[in-house]
């Protein structure tokens, strides 16, 4: 069902850029290799790298990439220090504005596992956003805790202190989690709130996706908010978690895809990209922590123009089939349809 759902994904995504490429052979057309440097987001590093060497061999481009988390992309696309830079979160109209003429385009999509080192439990652990949220806040901090307890009747809790891992630079995946903190827990949404840094009530900090996903691996009872590929990576068990229509999903590829039911199909601005927290009409497979990630790219580029071009449209069409394996989901037709449009924009 999975590969299905996979495949299904990467035909309709085929057929797009098909339609696309014949109204726009001339802009796009191949070029004569060509050198990028790019910087941000931690949380598509493990795609990216995937994707560096392909599209060299496909495209004779060649990506140099930095996973230094959204904030510093942001930051040094702002700057003009790089070419192009990736978040996890969209731009704010503040940074928009800042970026001084820049297209934000989604690129990947996938969903935002909550790993955990417990010792002993057996089956994976159920958890909710509220039991999220309150051992974020600090007032859940055993494992045995009631509130798991209730979800996980039959599992081996142990009489352990829970070890909260945030991360501690500017992240995308911060702004993901945080959003859906505050989707599901008033009292999150009111002490602490959605951004791409916040003050977490309680916990340790480290940088990066690897950073937190470190933490985890060298500390029993910790847990952590990452990329699923980092899980996978780094062979964590993570918990499946509560949805609205009551379902525990999963951040595989059936459970993203499922979160994807609100998205319009003629996505004409970013915020509809917004798909943490899926209604109820997703269904109980739907992955409730699921989001977009961004690449920034100036619409001024000079000569670097058609190679920032073909890059990202190579990266939205033939790049996405890298994706399945590391559980990031190709992206829907409707979604490419918006990010063609806005490719067209990068000119030198």
């Amino acid at each position: 069902m999975k590969r299905a759902l996979a495949l299904g994904a990467i035909a309709a995504v085929a057929a797009a850029a098909a339609a696309f490429a014949a109204t726009t052979q001339t802009a796009l057309a191949k070029p004569a290799g060509g050198s990028i440097v790019g910087t941000g987001a931690t949380f598509p590093f493990p795609l990216i790298s995937k994707w560096i060497p392909a599209v060299d061999n496909a495209l004779g481009i060649k990506v140099t990439y930095s996973a230094t988390g959204s904030g510093a992309g942001i930051a040094q696309i702002t700057a003009r220090t790089v070419d192009f830079g990736a978040s996890d979160a969209p731009l704010s109209p503040d940074q928009l504005k800042a970026c001084n003429g820049c297209v934000v385009i989604p690129w990947a999509l996938a969903g935002m596992s909550i790993p955990y080192n417990v010792p002993g439990v057996g089956a994976r652990l159920r958890l909710n956003g509220t039991v999220l949220a309150n051992i974020y806040l600090g007032t859940i901090t055993n494992w045995n805790s009631p509130a798991i307890k209730a979800l996980n009747p039959k599992a081996n809790l142990p009489d352990l202190k829970i070890t909260p891992v945030y991360r501690s630079d500017g992240s995308g995946s911060t702004y993901a989690f945080t959003s859906y903190l505050a989707a599901v827990s008033r009292q999150w949404k009111s002490k602490v709130g959605v951004n791409t840094s916040v003050n977490f009530p309680a916990g340790t900090g480290a940088r990066g996706s690897s950073g937190v996903a470190g933490v985890v691996k060298s500390t029993e009872g910790a847990l952590t908010y990452v990329d699923a590929a980092y899980s996978i990576t780094n062979k964590f068990q993570f918990a499946t978690i509560q949805n609205r229509a009551g379902g525990f999903a999963t951040p595989g590829i059936r459970g993203v895809t499922a979160a994807l039911c609100d998205v319009p199909k003629k996505v004409t601005a970013l915020p509809q990209l917004k798909i943490v927290d899926p209604p109820k009409k997703c269904g109980k497979v739907a992955y409730p922590i699921s989001t977009f990630t961004y690449v920034v790219v100036p619409t001024k580029s000079g000569d670097k123009a058609q190679t920032l071009r073909q890059w990202v449209y190579w990266a939205v069409t033939g790049g996405q089939k890298f994706g399945p394996p590391l559980f990031f989901v190709p992206l829907p037709a409707s979604v490419n349809a918006f990010n063609y449009r806005e490719i067209k924009k990068i000119q030198s």
